[in-house]
């Protein structure tokens, strides 16, 4: 009952917002996503050869669906290319790019087909660039003003860089310290962006890393019960931490810059709600990749369309870190209406954001 309840409010929902995106959408006339593997399924493909575990059936859109993309349909915005794909053409721009890529890390790593944050802030700021050299300054200064920048970093780094602690970085920093150095890398390029016009963002906050399948298999020797789901408590601590600390910044930083509206949208908050709550919300299977193979999913990546679940729409997670489709259109409503999932995003909803 309480899954053709969400299915009803999530119909309704979407009727609505389809015609309220036609008359929001008029004054935002593009997006611009920053971000990792949460927004973007390729790109690096060196890296996908190199790694044995690499999620090589990620872009399969019957399946899944990148929360930026699902939010900019509820906003009346075309669909946004990757920056890798453009053609070249002024027009091409004017919808705005996706600059993400994966994997893509806040911190410089050097590595063999990382992407880094101040890669991409380079790509976004030439592409500013280019628009006032087409567009003349007034009218690119008037695009940009009323763009939406859209930053998701964090879990590669977490995941890449300090739980698997090649580099030694866990033991140099320790949760809180690394948190900090993060933070304050994200707090540099939103004032960059700041300083070259821009004036909307959202910054999203990290999932639960901890009940994410692959992190599961890993530690499954230390899980702790969460209403009958497995996930890693010290784990999913850091990661809260890590919220806590980016949130504030954000926040601060929307006071601080004068006109800029600036938003933290805490996914960890949605998905832990979905997670502890899985029937009241339509999922059955809270901590097995739907695209996986071996315990829980988390051994070998989602390689093939024949490793994938039957019924996607019932799993939380889709491969080793990433939602399913389901999830993230459950949180793409929550964070534009402000519910199902209460609260989400701070200090005012993307609604209200989009309609300034």
């Amino acid at each position: 009952m309480g899954g053709m309840n969400l299915l009803l409010h999530l119909v309704i929902f979407s009727a609505f917002g389809d015609v309220l995106g036609l008359v929001v959408g008029a004054s935002l006339s593009a997006m611009f996503i920053l971000g990792d593997s949460s927004v973007n399924c390729g790109y690096n493909h060196l890296y996908s050869f190199l790694d044995e575990s690499a999620l090589l059936y990620r872009c399969d859109g019957s399946q899944t669906s990148f929360l930026p993309d699902l939010l900019a349909e509820k906003m009346g915005l075309p669909e946004i290319p990757p920056f890798y794909g453009q053609n070249g053409t002024i027009e091409g721009l004017l919808g705005g790019l996706n600059f993400g890529s994966s994997p893509a890390t806040i911190m410089n790593t050097g590595k063999l087909g990382f992407q880094s944050l101040n890669q991409q802030l380079r790509q976004a700021s030439e592409t500013l660039q280019l628009l006032q050299l087409q567009l003349g300054q007034d009218k690119a200064q008037q695009m940009i003003n009323s763009s939406l920048f859209y930053l998701s970093f964090g879990k590669d780094d977490y995941v890449e860089l300090f739980l698997h602690d090649i580099s030694g970085l866990r033991h140099r920093f320790g949760a809180k310290g690394f948190a900090q150095v993060l933070v304050n890398q994200i707090t540099r390029v939103i004032k960059d962006l700041y300083y070259a016009n821009v004036r909307k963002i959202i910054y999203m906050g990290l999932g639960p890393l901890g009940c994410a399948p692959r992190t599961v298999w890993e530690n499954s020797n230390s899980t702790a019960e969460i209403n009958g789901g497995k996930c890693i408590d010290w784990i999913n601590e850091m990661i809260i931490e890590y919220n806590a600390i980016v949130s504030s910044s954000v926040v601060d930083m929307g006071m601080e810059l004068r006109d800029a509206q600036i938003i933290f949208c805490d996914v960890y908050k949605g998905m832990m709600d979905i997670i502890n709550n899985p029937r009241r919300y339509g999922f059955e299977n809270v901590h097995s990749a739907c695209c996986g193979i071996g315990r829980y999913g988390g051994m070998v990546g989602c390689v093939s369309k024949e490793v994938a679940c039957e019924e996607p729409s019932t799993h939380v997670w889709w491969d080793f870190y990433n939602p399913t489709k389901a999830v993230n259109t459950l949180l793409a409503h929550s964070i534009w209406f402000g519910q199902p999932l209460f609260d989400i995003c701070l200090p005012i909803s993307i609604q209200q954001l989009t309609s300034m």
